[in-house]
């Protein structure tokens, strides 16, 4: 017989009102058993009912919505809206652990005393004894330094830190049941690894209970025991992550898992082979104020050199802080660089963007990651194109009217769309209506940064395809950034890989199918999570580097303090050179072809 379900859930519903005053079921019957000790993944769109779900749990809903149904949680039984008792149990018998740690720790607090805050208000532990389990869960979750890392500041921390110190927090007072509400969405694919690991083992080792949200199946199959997968507030298929991964019985639940690695299906353009259309040429450029040698205090990128063909796509790839978005901000005159120029068409470009042409500015458009900060919320969609072709052709009044309409429809969004606001749009839509704003300008050359990274599965699918059909129909060229090199060779045609501000490696997207790669760009490819139960257990975490202590230095291959195959007498002596591999890419490493495809099974 099997035991009593330590986290039950019968017939859960979320009702809020529309404007008419009508009920809305936004949840409609969730049922669901987590034995102790167990994960359960919820998985589906944006839309599906994931996150409400799981802040439901929590006795919480957003203003005006009614939980209903029985939730049992350990021996505790709430019923009817119990949304006051539910809440009464956060952050002691029931936890959470939200998406971006940076904005849940206040910053003006060292991270110790926000750790074993919940103890200490919940009376579950004394001073004392919260700091020193505080300290053991900082061990469990592989952080740098357990004993002193709590007096620092969040600041002073990494992303993938504040995620893992997040995860402590939640843990401190033993609960009954953690709630990861999409904990490595925001972070890159290494430090992604890193916290998947450290999560996995502390849940494991502390015997937790887990609710699971996520729109990634890849990472879902190295945190979960069991998978849910909703659509619009209802079940579609529950069953072992195994069994959905293998043996999916819904359609909807394929349809994710089709989605979880994209494959364009768009043709991909011949690309002219010529004068390139954008030049970025020995570009130095960083923040803060800039020294009499034209040295920025905080340097980002050192002699970044790329060229982009008119109709072509590049993909720059890179962990947070690698200096993409950088790029990107000097090729848009957002940022001047402290040396080197960007040309188009041959022409130098002014290093700012005040120095500029209108119609220098109408060729390069940008598009940023999230959609919500990019477009104005006081505005229609139909004013926020307009004003871009007003401002960029002069077309006003009925011109102007059609010309946002043809937008929308080369965008796949009905023209019903035009009288809305940013936030009654889905952030797939929004997204569209971001990349829309660009196309309004009709440029040659689009920038891209990391406009999927924040997207479902199934939209940022949506989007790729998108993206390329666009390419194929309208000969635009991109600058694709992303920390994802999956998305990014489902799309481009060249890859650049980019370390601290400096590139390592580049070339075409196929020469990234088999090694040789430089060190860094095979932690890069190692570290995407892949479809299937046993991947993390496979992916330790990077062999120790022989010169983990080396003082980083302009002058030598930046990835030495972390490369595991660094050559004494010459990765720490000496700048590596820029090598030519058989099958046309460029590496910047000291390793020779033949000694870097030895380093692959």
């Amino acid at each position: 017989m099997s035991a009593s379900p330590h986290v039950a859930v019968r017939n859960l519903c979320v009702t809020v009102r529309t404007p008419e005053g009508e009920p809305l079921r936004i949840v409609d019957g969730v049922s669901f058993d987590i034995q102790r000790g167990d994960v359960l993944a919820l998985i589906g769109e944006s839309g599906s009912g994931k996150t409400t779900i799981a802040l439901a749990l929590m006795g919480y809903a957003r203003s005006g919505a009614q939980i209903s149904g029985e939730i049992r949680v350990g021996d505790a039984t709430f019923e009817g809206s119990g949304g006051a008792t539910l809440a009464a149990q956060r952050g002691n018998r029931i936890t959470y652990v939200a998406q971006s740690a940076a904005a849940a720790f206040n910053p003006s607090r060292r991270v110790i005393e926000q750790v074993i805050e919940p103890a200490l208000i919940h009376g579950t532990a004394t001073a004392a004894e919260a700091r020193a389990h505080a300290v053991s869960l900082f061990e469990a979750l592989a952080l740098p330094n357990p004993k002193t890392i709590g007096s620092r500041y969040p600041h002073e921390l990494s992303g993938g830190q504040l995620q893992r110190l997040m995860a402590a927090m939640a843990l401190i007072t033993r609960p009954d049941l953690v709630i990861f509400d999409e904990p490595t969405t925001a972070l890159d694919v290494t430090t992604q690894v890193e916290v998947l690991q450290a999560f996995r083992k502390v849940v494991r080792e502390q015997g937790a209970t887990g609710v699971y949200v996520s729109h990634d199946l890849a990472v879902v199959a190295q945190m979960a025991d069991q998978i849910l997968v909703l659509n619009r507030g209802t079940v579609r298929e529950q069953n072992s992550v195994q069994a959905v991964l293998e043996t999916p019985v819904d359609d909807y639940t394929r349809t994710l898992l089709a989605a979880a690695r994209p494959v364009i299906k768009a043709a991909t353009p011949q690309v002219a082979v010529g004068e390139p259309l954008l030049s970025i040429t020995g570009v130095h450029a960083g923040y803060g104020p800039i020294d009499r040698n034209g040295r920025a205090a905080h340097p980002v990128l050192t002699d970044v050199t790329m060229n982009i063909g008119r109709g072509a796509a590049v993909g720059v790839i890179g962990e947070s802080g690698s200096g993409k978005s950088t790029v990107a901000r000097v090729v848009a005159g957002l940022l001047a660089p402290t040396a080197g120029t960007v040309s188009l068409d041959g022409e130098p470009l002014a290093p700012a963007l005040d120095g500029r042409t209108r119609e220098q500015l109408r060729r390069i458009q940008i598009v940023f990651q999230n959609a919500d900060i990019a477009l104005n919320p006081a505005h229609s969609v139909g004013e926020i194109l307009g004003r871009v072709l007003r401002f960029y052709h002069g077309t006003s009044g009925d011109q102007a009217r059609q010309g946002v309409a043809e937008l929308l429809d080369l965008i796949r969004l009905p023209a019903g769309i035009a009288d809305r606001r940013c936030d009654e749009l889905s952030g797939g839509q929004k997204q569209r209506v971001n990349l829309a704003r660009a196309l309004a300008a009709k440029p040659d050359v689009i920038l891209c940064d990391e406009v999927t990274s924040a997207l479902d599965t199934v939209v940022r699918e949506a989007i790729l395809e998108l993206l390329a059909e666009l390419r194929r129909d309208l000969g635009v060229a991109y600058l694709f950034i992303s920390h994802d090199i999956a998305t990014v060779k489902a799309l481009c045609d060249e890859i650049v890989v980019l370390y601290k501000g400096t590139r390592v490696e580049s070339g075409l997207r196929d020469t990234y199918a088999a090694p040789p790669f430089h060190p860094y760009t095979d932690l890069l490819i190692s570290s995407v999570p892949e479809l299937r139960t046993d991947w993390l257990t496979g992916v330790g975490l990077q062999s120790s580097a022989p010169f983990a202590n080396l003082h980083e230095s302009p002058d030598l291959c930046r990835f030495v303090p972390r490369c595991p195959v660094a050559i004494a007498g010459k990765c720490d002596v000496a700048p590596p050179p820029l090598r030519l591999m058989t099958a046309g890419n460029s590496v910047l490493c000291h390793r020779a072809e033949a000694e870097l495809i030895r380093m692959h099974p």
